[in-house]
């Protein structure tokens, strides 16, 4: 009389009762020998399946965003409808925030770490200006991370979008520079520079390439703050040259 061996999976609800004389389950018929050891052989292998652990693949990996902590304030009513340091006009009503030294377009994810409340905004334009805050926040990014009660939070920034700056860290300051025209042809960009380069020192040609073209600016110096940015382009503009005060990254 053959023998019934029931075989359970862990955490199975139902036995798989294995007949070694004949096929699972159908008492004593005797099958072709070759079709019953690959039956035989396909429960074994999904009994030992069973027994597996759990895969012990780490998921992905993402590369880690470039990102800053510390205190987020708000601004608006008072700047609403005044242009930012962007251009564009301050609508407090968007989701936009102003930072000291990210580019101007970047896109950043700002996460309350009070309540954990995330909100991705836009720098357009500069501050802020009080001590230790290191980004300024419209009223409606405000309202989004529950902040307007309190007026400031600490928060963690990461960098989600920089269109095409290569942002690695986030500086503490910016540099500036002055810039006396941009050009298509070289030789005109040379021809400023050298009549610069009469009175003034460190003026340079910086070629900045885009999908389309190239454009030849003609630039002057490279300042650690704004005020000396500004003081040497009074110089400047006095000996004849327009100048415009740009941030170096």
């Amino acid at each position: 009389m053959s023998t019934w061996t029931p075989v359970r999976c862990a955490g199975a609800r139902d036995s798989i009762n294995i007949d070694p004389d004949g096929l699972p389950g159908v008492g004593n018929l005797k099958p072709i020998s070759d079709l019953k050891l690959h039956l035989l052989s396909v429960i074994v292998i999904g009994v030992a399946a069973c027994s597996l652990p759990a895969s012990r693949i780490p998921p992905p990996v993402t590369a880690p965003r470039v990102s800053q902590t510390g205190i987020a304030s708000w601004y608006g009513p008072g700047f609403h409808g005044k242009p930012t340091a962007s251009g564009v006009i301050y609508n407090q009503h968007d989701l936009t925030a102003a930072h000291q030294t990210l580019p101007l377009g970047t896109r950043v994810l700002v996460t309350n770490l009070e309540n954990g409340r995330a909100i991705e905004v836009l720098i357009n334009d500069r501050g802020p200006f009080a001590k230790e805050r290191i980004i300024d926040l419209s009223y409606a990014a405000a309202e989004t991370l529950g902040m307007i009660g309190p007026g400031t939070i600490p928060v963690r920034i990461e960098v989600v979008g920089s269109g095409a700056d290569k942002i690695s860290l986030i500086k503490d300051s910016l540099d500036y520079t002055l810039q006396l025209g941009s050009f298509s042809v070289l030789e005109n960009a040379r021809q400023l520079r050298d009549r610069v380069a009469s009175t003034f020192s460190d003026v340079a040609i910086v070629p900045l390439n885009t999908s389309t073209s190239t454009f030849y600016r003609v630039q002057l110096g490279q300042f650690s703050t704004r005020s000396s940015a500004e003081e040497q382009a009074r110089r400047v503009t006095q000996a004849g040259y327009p100048v415009v005060i740009l941030e170096k990254w």
